[in-house]
């Protein structure tokens, strides 16, 4: 008795150091996860995927982050989940701005879109538009952006900062609202000998009667007039022309969207279109004469080239830099202008500007990977240490395996170690009674041959009388109770109770070790993300 409980003492105490072992390493590997996934995963693109293309600064960083708001899933105002949505979005676009985007220290940056539903869904509700602007200000911290780059910042209007020409005569106040804040929609700067030609897509294609469709025209004229003629970039939201199921390129990770245009019965005015009418592109590319064209509004990337008079233009669509816009690999894009010099450059315009793209972390597999990582967890911790020790189960897979041989010689072994003698019994039969062999004398061998012994049933018989004799027994005849608890020993269903409660009680002290170091760090994380040091 003293052995087996020293053994049982010795194999519980192996299993405790199992367990401690076990909690540290998924600490560790839970910790890693986390910081990789909330913090170093936003930092590869700047140290290791993405770097400036050539020709070197001024530089220009190009964005496309739309902002998701209760429009964009349908889900119901102040809700939870809906709040739950927003942060987290939020969170990521921030992270991208500051870990990925940040440290390449671009001299501008230019949003292609700002997406500020609240101006026009809800043209009325001024605090509703201030606590969106309030929201895309902290995202992009663009009070650092602008101290570091200079006030060079620049943004595009899309169809939900303003709509479209049907929504402009309706609700004159989105516009001038939108303008007080970002200035102008038609614009164009220049950066090293390249300009870039800010255009208000939304409002081409209306009525050439409409005032701010002749407002973006008259621009686009102006433009075409100067008499100076630098590299151009066009800047507009919504993209140009396209045939139906013109191929994007390999960057592209959705399907293509064709051509769809919606209009008013009454005055025809737009509604919604996803790319510009194939007359405005033509006059538009003709007029401006752009090198490279810029857009955004798909969600995806997109390269086209168009084909203009003054020869082919590429126009690159930018994806989002938001992981719930239906596009899973968000991106930006990194933009070079050339450098003016002093002495005649004989280099082709398009040589003046270069584009990379760069992809940001894919946020739904991070999440994919942690739910998986937590279902690992939950398995581990409930069958350690007895279902996954592997030394423990080598023995048991070879006795399986050499099961057979050990059956099959068995009988062998027997018959090595036993000699047979002939008995009579009183009928005059005879029997081969197996007999062991005779081994010098030890305290092990007397017990080998005490349980070889054979008894003749006669024998047998009486002694099983005895036992019967000296059993308790009931009025019935049955065993009683004490003696039917020492005949059938402890019930196994109990015994198969308790150790799957052990089991899980210690998988959930694991759990709970492994919540309590890793869950405030991963809040530590998110909020020192989000909060403005």
């Amino acid at each position: 008795m003293e052995e087996e409980e020293e053994y049982e003492d010795s194999q519980l105490n192996r299993k405790t150091g199992m367990i401690s072992n076990l909690t540290v390493f998924l600490c560790l590997i839970w910790a890693t996860t986390i910081l990789y996934g909330e913090k170093f995963a936003f930092r590869i693109p700047p140290y290791f995927t993405c770097s400036w293309p050539s020709p070197s600064s001024p530089m220009d960083q190009v964005n496309n982050p739309p902002i998701m708001d209760r429009t964009s899933l349908h889900l119901a105002p102040k809700s939870l989940i809906l709040e739950i949505v927003q942060f987290y979005t939020d969170i990521y676009m921030r992270r991208a701005m500051l870990a990925s985007i940040m440290p390449f220290k671009p001299d501008m940056v230019l949003f292609l879109v700002i997406i500020l539903m609240a101006g026009l869904f809800f043209p009325m509700k001024i605090k509703r538009w201030q606590d969106s602007l309030n929201r895309f200000r902290h995202i992009f911290n663009l009070e650092t952006l602008e101290r570091n780059t200079n006030n060079q910042v620049y943004f595009i209007s899309g169809n939900h900062d303003i709509g479209y020409t049907a929504y402009h005569s309706q609700m004159p106040e989105v516009i001038s609202r939108y303008e007080k804040v970002f200035g102008s929609r038609n614009y164009r700067f220049t950066a090293g000998e390249v300009e870039f030609v800010a255009v208000d897509a939304q409002t081409l294609d209306g009525h050439p009667q409409q005032n701010q469709t002749s407002a973006a025209w008259n621009f686009v004229n102006s433009v075409s007039r100067d008499s100076l003629s630098p590299p151009r970039v066009l800047l507009t939201h919504i993209p140009l022309y396209r045939q139906d199921w013109t191929s994007c390129g390999s960057q592209r990770s959705s399907p293509v969207i064709n051509q769809r245009i919606s209009r008013t019965t009454e005055d025809q005015e737009i509604v919604y279109q996803n790319y510009l009418t194939e007359e405005t592109t033509k006059k538009l590319l003709d007029s401006i004469k752009p090198v490279v064209v810029l857009s955004g509004h798909d969600h995806d990337q997109c390269t086209v080239t168009h084909v203009a008079e003054h020869g082919p233009v590429v126009e690159q669509t930018l994806g989002t830099i938001s992981w719930q816009q239906g596009n899973l690999y968000p991106s930006f894009m990194l933009l070079t202008a050339r450098k003016p010099t002093s002495s005649n450059n004989t280099s082709s315009p398009a040589d003046a500007v270069s584009t990379h793209l760069c992809r940001l972390p894919a946020q739904t597999f991070i999440y994919i990977w942690y739910l998986f990582l937590f279902v690992v967890t939950l398995v581990v911790v409930i069958l350690w240490p007895n279902g996954l020790v592997i030394h423990l189960h080598i023995g048991d897979i070879m006795r399986q395996a050499f099961g057979f041989f050990k059956s099959s010689t068995k009988e062998k072994d027997e018959d090595e170690n036993c000699d047979y003698e002939m008995v009579w019994d009183a009928e005059g039969s005879m029997h081969l009674i197996k007999k062991a062999k005779k081994i010098a004398p030890t305290r092990a061998n007397e017990r080998v041959e005490r349980g070889n012994a054979t008894m003749r049933p006669t024998a047998k018989k009486q002694i099983i009388q005895e036992i019967n004799i000296s059993m308790p027994q009931d009025v019935s005849g049955q065993l009683g109770p004490d003696a039917a608890a020492v005949k059938s020993g402890p019930s196994k269903a109990n015994k198969s109770n308790v150790k799957l409660f052990r089991r899980l009680l210690r998988a959930f002290q694991v759990l709970s070790v492994v919540a309590a170091v890793n869950v405030p760090i991963y809040i530590m994380l998110l909020f020192s993300d989000w909060i403005d040091i």
